[in-house]
């Protein structure tokens, strides 16, 4: 596991040379959130680093609940029975196994995989502009229909999920790198996720932290130009 720290937010980093998978611990002063879980074998990295803050972690949000983003959710409540669990309102029907689709939404097979065995359901269902502590909830649809993202304005942090991935080259959900082929192979609609990318580039972004990759830095042009790329393999969206 590799620790990197931006402000009060800690990159937790498993596997960052093989197959990179990030869980994010944001200190919010007297307690802690965690932002995503990582697979099972996150769990002890994940425990360890929260003992280190030594402070409580009272809240796990869920950018969505694929397999490598909620594999140890279980484990971790149990460890913090009090931890409240956030979710998007549209994934936490994913998560109780409902994989059907809106009539407003891109008739496309969700893709990624989903684990039924997650005894924990959420506690708080998430819609955009909600303020978790420092960090406000922006949807940010199509790696899954309900995927969110969490931006923290103070530090002009966001903290994208699997909307970007930045393993194998910067690339938006759906446009597949070849170093790192399984986010996109992953990703429920492409062309729904440039939008999604498209509109939160209006944010200011110095630091763009995702779920498969490193930290990236002055992020701005750097989307632009990977929101292009996706572009020209899907079609002008």
């Amino acid at each position: 596991m590799r620790i990197r720290q931006f402000g009060n937010i800690y990159q937790l980093a498993f596997l960052p040379t093989i197959f990179p998978i990030n869980c994010y611990l944001v200190d919010e002063g007297v307690d802690l959130t965690l932002i995503d879980t990582g697979m099972a074998f996150c769990t002890k990295g994940i425990l360890q680093v929260i003992k280190r803050l030594n402070k409580p972690l009272a809240r796990i949000a869920l950018t969505h609940p694929h397999v490598d983003h909620i594999g140890s959710l279980d484990a971790i409540k149990a460890a913090f029975p009090a931890a409240q669990v956030y979710v998007s309102r549209r994934d936490a029907r994913l998560m109780l196994g409902d994989t059907s689709l809106q009539c407003t939404e891109d008739q496309t097979e969700i893709k990624g995989g989903f684990d039924q065995h997650v005894q924990t359901k959420p506690d708080n269902l998430l819609e955009e502009n909600y303020q978790l502590k420092s960090l406000t909830v922006y949807d940010a649809p199509g790696h899954t229909p309900g995927s969110i993202v969490f931006y923290q304005k103070s530090s002009a942090i966001l903290l994208a999920g699997d909307a970007m991935v930045t393993r194998g080259g910067l690339a938006v959900a759906g446009d597949k790198r070849w170093l790192f082929p399984f986010s996109a192979a992953a990703t429920w609609s492409p062309a729904t996720a440039i939008k999604s990318m498209e509109r939160l580039n209006q944010l200011p972004i110095c630091y763009l932290l995702v779920g498969h990759g490193r930290a990236m830095e002055d992020a701005n042009q750097k989307i632009t130009k990977a929101i292009w790329r996706a572009e020209r393999k899907v079609g002008h969206v």
